[in-house]
């Protein structure tokens, strides 16, 4: 499914992001990419969906090079891979139902099509439909956090890609939120989910790629 091949990331100042970077992700996998701040774990994640690209290396995902995509074809790539931010990214002056929509209006869906979209994952995400009318300033870091996982999920991408899902939350509210893409790794779609927290992996019993400035040590 995701497969990197000697891959190095250097940016300007000479600062060594990854180097010498191989590994593979299996379809269906939920794999943790561990590693202090600084570590690399992010710009790993950016490199599947070719937000930045490798200065020497191949990575395949979902058998094609991303490396060698031409700028038209980045998005048929990312509409296949989810992307759930620590920060949520949410439009705070758009509703939750908004939010999630405006992605499937993007991508072409007919009109009457999305709002039984939208009703749909926010049951999978375990979000009552209450909140549809509501901007994601009024809700708790815990719901805020299943919208984006929800508008992530929401065009039914094979991989979702996780980048410190649970930095900003609690510890019952990390439990519910790691829980959840559990859930949603057994419904099918393969998750990466990059953290620093090493409590998560021994909770969660996964594998691992630990990095650590830029390599992995694992």
């Amino acid at each position: 499914m995701i497969q990197f091949f000697q891959v190095y990331k250097t940016y300007p100042g000479n600062i060594e992001a990854l180097a010498d970077i191989s590994f593979k992700i299996e379809k269906g996998e939920f794999v943790f990419i561990t590693g202090p701040s600084g570590a690399g774990k992010t710009t790993l994640l950016k490199l599947i969906i070719r937000a930045e690209r490798p200065d020497r290396g191949e990575i395949l995902v979902k058998g094609r090079n991303v490396t060698r995509l031409k700028n038209s074809q980045i998005p048929f790539l990312r509409r296949g891979v989810g992307f759930v931010f620590q920060d949520f990214k949410l439009l705070n002056h758009k509703t939750v139902y908004e939010n999630i929509s405006l992605v499937l209006e993007a991508l072409g869906y007919k009109k009457r099509e999305i709002p039984k979209r939208v009703r749909q994952i926010l049951r999978v995400v375990g979000l009552e439909e209450r909140v549809v009318k509501q901007t994601p300033f009024k809700l708790s870091g815990g719901e805020q956090q299943r919208v984006a996982i929800a508008r992530a999920l929401v065009n039914t991408p094979s991989i979702l890609l996780a980048d410190e899902p649970t930095g900003n939350l609690d510890p019952g509210l990390t439990v519910e939120i790691m829980d959840l893409l559990e859930k949603v790794n057994y419904l099918g779609t393969t998750v990466v989910v990059a953290t620093h927290d090493t409590n998560l992996v021994a909770r969660y019993k996964k594998r691992a790629l630990p990095l650590y400035k830029g390599r992995l040590v694992g």
